[in-house]
């Protein structure tokens, strides 16, 4: 299992999704596209009003290699894995602060401020999650049980 950084942030497979979203677009250039199989994601580093970050990995050892990748990069304090509390991945590699204590319902607008989102694609993640209108940049589920 390895983890590689490819030379240019533009050609990670999620470059737009962040591009069309994240309210410092700035911070794009100063990510790392992280390759751990065959499509290279964005690691993005916090700044501006990004607070912190995360890579969602498949198992323990991917999450150790992306940490060690990132180790020293600019951007990526506090580097740790653990389980990840979303049904759709095992682990992630996070940075930066911890998430705010949130109550049992995950406030978006909380969320989406600390990951450095513009309120525009905040209010249009609330729009489509009260809509029922599902995101094609869910991944499948890589593990049956995550804690």
């Amino acid at each position: 299992m390895t983890a590689t950084a490819i030379a240019f942030p533009r050609d990670a497979y999620d470059f737009e999704h962040y591009e069309q979203r994240i309210s410092d677009t700035w911070l794009l250039e100063e990510s790392v596209a992280v390759r751990t199989m065959r499509m290279p994601f964005l690691a993005v580093p916090v700044g501006g009003t990004r607070r912190g970050g995360d890579y969602p990995v498949s198992c323990l050892c991917s999450g150790l290699k992306v940490r060690d990748l990132l180790l020293g990069q600019p951007g990526f304090p506090d580097l740790g894995v653990r389980w990840s509390p979303c049904p759709e991945t095992c682990f992630v590699v996070e940075w930066g602060e911890r998430l705010p204590k949130l109550g049992s319902d995950r406030d978006a607008t909380t969320l989406g401020r600390f990951y450095g989102y513009s309120e525009a694609a905040i209010a249009a993640f609330i729009r489509r999650q009260c809509h029922g209108t599902p995101s094609s940049a869910v991944p499948e589920p890589c593990c049956p049980t995550a804690p």
